[in-house]
C-alpha cells in the first residue's frame, strides 16, 4: 500500500463496513497547540455540493419544486438571460454560468450580502445557451442553495442540519461560518494560517460545509446503501448526465462518476482556502476512501495511490 503521506488531517479507507487505514496527523491549530483527532472538523470545500443536490432531490420527492423548474422561479429579480436555466442545469454544471475566474468582482473571502452577490453574477453574461456544454460552477451551487432556502421556507444550514445531518448521524458537521465552534481546523497556507471564504453567503450551496472525517465517510453511503432518497432519485443523484471533456467522465448531480485509478468511481474533490478535501466510493470493490486536510498543498487526487489495486 503507498506511502502517501497528507501532512496534517485524516485520512480514511473503508473495505465494505471496515476501516482499514485510519490516520490522524498534523495540527489542527499550531498557534494553540491543538492537534488534528477524528472529532476535528475540516471544511470540504466542493464536495458540498453533493449535500446541495441531495436537498434539492428531496424537496422534488415532496412535489415542493421540480428540477424542469427555471431556477428564475426561485429567486428575486433574476436577469432575462437566465430564464432557460432549469435546475437541472444547475445541478449538473450545464447551465452555462461561469466559475469563480468568470466573476472577478465577487471577494471569496467576502462577507457578501445576498442580492449583492447575485448581482455580480448576473451582470456575467452566460457561456453558453444551457444545456449546450459543461462548465464547472460553484456559483451554480449558491443558485441551488438559495432556491432550497426559498422552496423549503428556512435557512439553507437548518435544512441540512435537519434534514441530511441528522438523519445519518454525522453528528460532527455543519454548514456555514464556524462561529467558534470547537474542534474546527484552522486552514494553512505555506506554512501560514488564512482567513476562511465567506461560508454564509458566497460559498453558500457550494463549499460551505465542515465534516469529521467519520462523518464524510458515512455520507458515502447514501449514494452506497441509499437511505434519504427515494430510488429514483438515488440514481439521478450518481448517473451520468453530462459529459465533462475527460476521457470516459460525466457529471451526476455533485458527483463526477468515471475512471478513478482503472475503476469505475463516484468521487469528488474539495480546494477552499486553507483545505483540501477528496471523497469516492468504488462501487467495484466496496471501497471507500476520503481525505480532509487543512494543508494548501496537499494533492486530493494524490491520495486514490492508497486504494487496494483489488479492493481485496
Amino acid at each position: 500500500m503507498s506511502t502517501f503521506s497528507h501532512g496534517r488531517g485524516v485520512l480514511l479507507l473503508a473495505r465494505g463496513d471496515e476501516v482499514v487505514v485510519d490516520r490522524v496527523t498534523g495540527a489542527a491549530d499550531e498557534a494553540t497547540g491543538v492537534p488534528c483527532t477524528p472529532a476535528t472538523r475540516f471544511q470540504i470545500a466542493s464536495i458540498s455540493k453533493q449535500m446541495a443536490a441531495v436537498a434539492v432531490l428531496l424537496l422534488a420527492e415532496r412535489g415542493v419544486l421540480r428540477l424542469t423548474d427555471p431556477v428564475t422561479r426561485w429567486l428575486p429579480d433574476p436577469p432575462p438571460a437566465w430564464s432557460g436555466i432549469t435546475l437541472h442545469h444547475l445541478l449538473t454544471h450545464t447551465s452555462g454560468l461561469g466559475h469563480w475566474p468568470e466573476y472577478p468582482a465577487v471577494d471569496l473571502v467576502g462577507p457578501a450580502e445576498p442580492d449583492a452577490l447575485l448581482a455580480a453574477f448576473a451582470a456575467v453574461p452566460p457561456l453558453f445557451r444551457p444545456g449546450a456544454g459543461w462548465h464547472y460552477s460553484s456559483p451554480g451551487y449558491v443558485l441551488l442553495a438559495r432556491t432550497v432556502e426559498r422552496a423549503a421556507d428556512r435557512p439553507y444550514a437548518d435544512f441540512l442540519a435537519d434534514e441530511l445531518f441528522a438523519p445519518l448521524g454525522m453528528a460532527g458537521s455543519f454548514a456555514g461560518p464556524a462561529g467558534g465552534r470547537p474542534d474546527v481546523a484552522v486552514g494553512y497556507e505555506g506554512g501560514r494560517p488564512v482567513p476562511s471564504w465567506d461560508l454564509a453567503t458566497v460559498s453558500l450551496g457550494a463549499g460551505d460545509v465542515w465534516c469529521t472525517g467519520a462523518d464524510l465517510l458515512a455520507w458515502l453511503d447514501v449514494p452506497r446503501r441509499g437511505g434519504l432518497l427515494a430510488p429514483a432519485s438515488l440514481v439521478a443523484l450518481t448517473a451520468p448526465h453530462a459529459p465533462t471533456g475527460r476521457p470516459g467522465e460525466a457529471y451526476g448531480y455533485g458527483f463526477f462518476v468515471g475512471p478513478l485509478a482503472g475503476r469505475r468511481a463516484v468521487h469528488h474533490s474539495g480546494d477552499n482556502g486553507g483545505y483540501k478535501a477528496f471523497a469516492a466510493w468504488l462501487p467495484g470493490t466496496d471501497q471507500r476512501l476520503v481525505l480532509l486536510t487543512n494543508q494548501a498543498e496537499v494533492d486530493p487526487v494524490a491520495v486514490t495511490s492508497v486504494l487496494d489495486p483489488d479492493g481485496s
